[in-house]
């Protein structure tokens, strides 16, 4: 340590070199205190090592010796034992390699590596004698630290900088600059930090890859507001609060927005930018204190956010929301009991599971711990998945005595978004407790049913229409579940979220919502019409009827209570009525089951050929090769074989294959085919894979599709 200190002592009586400016002599006595490692450019560690005459060869005589006599230099940041002195083209080798090149670069000073005896390493102890050796370490150029790992330093300095702890607050030279970013997204600006993308443990995260799933909430939203207003909204974990002050700045005095957090670092940026987009902060009582007020005159319409900083249990176990969105890092199954406990009747709740692994069976024991769900990686793992949300979403209500209507149900590369209606009573609570069923999965071929009853078979494979278990040694199947058995979408809530989706100009989600809309109704029928709110008829949903201007003696909107007996009459008609409409659970991928030699024909063409044998069939948005059919998986095969071109005829066109072997299956759909054909009409224009744009009509507020190449 005191032949450190006499080489910085050294280096501060060193002239300054000729042509610098008398503010940098200034600068260079301000950074006196900086260790030698610290070094702009890699010129300056080889010049400490030309000064091995006057003072600095005497304050590294003690480890130098007489190699600098001899025409050597030693390394500045080395001890003899570990680098002896050498000549300069070797010594610029090693400074390059073993000090500059694992460096930690900060505000264009580097951070070099150093082996002097700054901090020594915990002693080993081997019988009597204890090791000396010195550790590698880093120093810091803010703080007097010394770090071991590269990584640490790294880290080390990140947390600096999100704290604002620069190198100007230490040198008195520049004020410090701002450690914040200003997003925006739906005319929403949002200060984030720098490192948004990758966080520290305690920074608020934000996602910009989430925007699409921000949307969907935010429709969702919209239609209830349409429903009964004003509704309390909760985003139980804000983390930069982009959700919330989204509510707020577009559905205004239809919504009282709550943004939660336990973090309060994250609380401190969401009344940040509360106040960049000019709304006012409410908040708790115990905070009132603290929280800065100060409106501008004129901006007295100006929305009132409500920002909290609880756990999200305790705040869902104090408050009543009519809307409550759950969004935490991983699984939510912790908050959907105090979700559920104070929710209002007919109110929505939203919930998005990151934990992606488990949910798509990479992780197969987390998904057994968290949802008590037996999983195994399949060719539908994203319908999978959302249904095992469901099904944790249904029990966690059933324990509060609610049941649910599953409104929508997303499963993406990044997250799994289920939206919910809470049906209030011992009733619906019932009735949704009846759809949690395991699911019975061949794993040769891919087969799937829903078990049917409690009873116990003497031999379970009868349930699935394939006989693999006859042809194939030992066991062929599998239980997953529990799942949701039940409909996954809501078909005229959809429509409605695409009326919003239109209104607030959201275009990146309108042909996600198509495709939704498409796959509840299980059909690829392009052209179908879009009601807005200001000419639809008395829609009912859930007992709920919607206000429409020209049946206005006809409605009630429920305000979260039960007004008679009638509504649960409704509810069950209408359910019983829809039960036979519900698309077909799952999907079948067409690439899986494809034949090797065989070309497939287009996607679009093959749904025709489903469709042309009576089958409900639609695309779905879990999968883009994805089809989602009512027909057996033997029909299925035989369909895509029929129709399947051999590769070595490429320049046929298609038509259909047949084998031997599935000469009477064919003969079985043809026959299927003229059954049907009397009832169905295809044009030329369904044939090909445009997609859908609507328009509005300005006259009567309907939209009607138009096939746009």
């Amino acid at each position: 340590m005191a032949a450190e200190e006499a080489v910085v002592a050294a280096l501060a009586r060193l002239p300054p070199e000729q042509g610098e400016p008398e503010e940098e002599e200034e600068e260079e006595a301000g950074e006196i205190k900086k260790h030698i490692s610290i070094q702009r450019q890699l010129a300056d560690l080889e010049k400490l090592a030309d000064l091995s005459e006057g003072e600095f060869t005497s304050a590294v005589s003690q480890n130098t010796d007489q190699h600098v006599a001899a025409g050597k230099k030693p390394c500045p940041l080395c001890p003899e034992e570990k680098f002896k002195a050498c000549y300069s083209h070797k010594l610029h080798r090693h400074l390059q390699n073993l000090h500059w090149k694992v460096s930690v670069e900060f505000e264009g000073y580097r951070m070099c590596i150093c082996h002097l005896p700054c901090r020594p390493v915990k002693p080993n102890l081997i019988g009597d004698q204890s090791s000396t050796k010195m550790g590698a370490h880093y120093h810091c150029i803010i703080c007097s630290a010394t770090i071991t790992r590269r990584t640490d330093m790294i880290g080390h300095i990140k947390r600096h900088v999100n704290k604002g702890e620069t190198e100007s607050r230490y040198i008195a030279a520049a004020a410090p600059k701002s450690s914040h970013e200003v997003l925006k997204e739906a005319d929403t600006d949002v200060q984030v930090l720098p490192n948004y993308s990758t966080p520290q443990k305690s920074d608020s995260y934000f996602n910009p890859k989430m925007k699409l799933n921000r949307q969907l909430i935010f429709c969702a939203l919209a239609v209830l507001a349409e429903e009964r207003n004003p509704l309390e909204c909760l985003d139980a974990f804000g983390a930069t609060g982009i959700m919330g002050l989204q509510w707020a700045k577009h559905l205004g005095n239809s919504v009282k927005v709550t943004i939660n957090d336990f973090n309060e670092n994250s609380v401190t940026m969401i009344q940040e930018n509360c106040h960049l987009n000019k709304m006012k902060v409410m908040m708790n009582p115990k905070e009132e204190d603290d929280c800065d007020d100060t409106m501008e005159e004129g901006e007295e319409n100006v929305g009132i956010i409500d920002v909290t900083k609880m756990d999200a249990n305790v705040i869902m176990h104090l408050r009543s929301f009519d809307f409550i969105h759950l969004d935490p890092f991983g699984t939510a199954v912790n908050y959907l009991d105090s979700a559920f406990r104070n929710v209002r009747n007919l109110g929505i709740v939203s919930v998005t599971s990151t934990d992606i692994s488990s949910l798509y069976a990479k992780a197969q024991h987390v998904a057994q711990r968290h949802y008590s769900c037996n999983v195994v990686r399949t060719e539908y793992y994203k319908e999978l998945a959302a249904r095992i949300v469901v099904a944790a979403v249904a029990r966690a209500a059933a324990r509060c005595n609610k049941g649910i209507e599953v409104l929508l149900a997303v499963a993406l590369e990044h997250f799994v978004l289920v939206v919910v209606r809470v049906l209030r009573g011992p009733s619906p609570a019932d009735d949704s407790v009846k759809k949690i069923r395991y699911l019975m999965h061949c794993q040769w071929c891919e087969e799937r049913i829903f078990q049917e009853g409690n009873m116990v078979e003497e031999n379970p494979y009868r349930q699935l229409p394939c006989d693999c278990h006859g042809s194939m040694p030992g066991k062929t199947a599998v239980e997953l579940g529990p799942l949701w058995s039940g409909s996954l979408f809501n078909t005229g809530f959809l429509r409605r979220m695409l009326f919003e989706a239109v209104q607030h100009g959201l275009d990146e989600i309108q042909p996600l919502v198509k495709t939704l809309i498409c796959e509840a109704e299980c059909t690829t029928l392009k052209q179908f019409s879009i009601h807005g709110p200001a000419s639809q008829n008395k829609q009912e949903e859930c007992g709920v009827f919607i206000k429409t201007p020209d049946t206005a003696a006809d409605y009630y909107v429920v305000q979260g209570k039960r007004k008679s007996n009638e509504i649960s009459r409704n509810i069950a008609k209408r359910q019983k009525s829809e039960s036979n409409a519900e698309h077909p659970a799952f999907y079948y991928n067409i690439h899986r089951h494809s034949i090797k030699g065989m070309n497939m024909p287009k996607l679009n063409k093959f749904l025709q050929y489903l469709s042309q044998a009576g089958y409900r069939v639609s695309r779905t948005h879990f999968d883009p090769m994805g089809v989602r059919t009512n027909a057996p998986l033997a029909q299925f095969k035989s369909i895509l074989v029929k129709y399947s071109t051999p590769t070595y005829t490429g320049g046929q066109a298609e038509g259909p294959v047949q084998s031997t072997e599935d000469a009477q299956a064919g003969d079985n759909v043809q026959t299927a085919v003229a059954d049907k054909s009397g009832d169905m009409e295809f044009t030329e224009d369904n044939k090909s894979g445009d997609t859908l744009m609507f328009t509005k009509d300005s006259y009567n507020d309907n939209f009607t599709a138009a096939e746009c190449k």
